[in-house]
């Protein structure tokens, strides 16, 4: 049971255009919102930021002297504030420019306009983020639990590293790319519990560490959860062929990430 309810939640709400604030603000305020500040750039943000720490960040993604990207990297490599929960409310629906900002993790990507329940899981997201709860398994100790988290982003790897140890997992060895998860992987395949891999990554991507782990290293055993943000249902597909044990969209909802958890080692 959460400490803390969405109508507990302190906000701060960038958007340069004045309806469109208004109508998140109603949005928000509809589910109990009351702390809630309104501004309009990127700079003032910051300026909020140097004086106190919302809950949750809410964005659009073009502000007038920034992109929410470029926001949410400086907030991101800053260590007061890397912590803070980010949601994005844009139109924009290339893969590339949304790709960048799912990699540095938000709690959600919603689109202009968006439909309410979308908001309120959103929100209900934030939440497993800023007051986690850990997770209990029938056959682990879930501090015992041993993870190799594999991306080329920092920023992802370390959004993850969070969510995991949100969760009680601490023992977290962290790979770049596809061929160096496979190499420490390969030193010793007793040595972790589960690998979180994202798809595309340079040298070797997700599907090939799959296949090498499945095919050459013969390894059917060990749980293989794929966190990404490639939405070609082709390559999913032969994702799953490869011998993958789940797949989860990027951003993800911890709750989810739990319950493949769950799945994979309890079932």
């Amino acid at each position: 049971m959460h400490s803390i309810k969405i109508s507990d939640l302190s906000i701060l709400l960038i958007e340069p255009s004045a309806m469109q604030l208004k109508v998140i603000l109603q949005h928000l305020r509809s589910e109990g919102i009351t702390n809630i500040e309104g501004i309009s750039s990127g700079k003032e943000a910051l300026a909020v930021l140097e004086q106190h720490q919302p809950d949750l960040i809410v964005s659009a993604l073009y502000l007038p002297d920034m992109t929410a990207i470029e926001l949410l990297e400086r907030i991101r490599h800053d260590e007061k504030l890397h912590n803070i929960s980010f949601m994005l409310v844009s139109s924009e629906s290339s893969f590339d420019v949304l790709d960048s900002i799912r990699q540095a993790g938000v709690v959600a990507i919603l689109p202009k306009p968006f439909v309410h329940e979308d908001l309120k899981n959103a929100l209900r997201s934030s939440i497993e983020f800023i007051d986690p709860q850990e997770i209990s398994l029938e056959h682990y100790d879930i501090e015992n639990v041993k993870v190799l988290v594999v991306d080329d982003s920092a920023l992802a790897r370390k959004h993850i590293t969070r969510v995991l140890n949100n969760m009680g997992i601490v023992k977290i060895t962290q790979a770049h790319d596809g061929s160096e998860g496979l190499e420490i992987f390969r030193k010793d395949q007793q040595a972790f519990d589960l690998i979180i891999t994202d798809y595309n990554m340079p040298i070797m991507d997700g599907q090939q560490l799959i296949k090498h782990i499945r095919g050459e290293l013969m390894n059917s055993v060990i749980p293989i959860l794929m966190v990404t943000s490639e939405d070609n249902q082709t390559r999913l597909s032969n994702v799953h062929k490869a011998g993958v044990s789940a797949i989860c969209d990027k951003p993800f909802d911890p709750q989810t990430v739990k319950e493949m958890i769950y799945r994979v080692f309890d079932a």
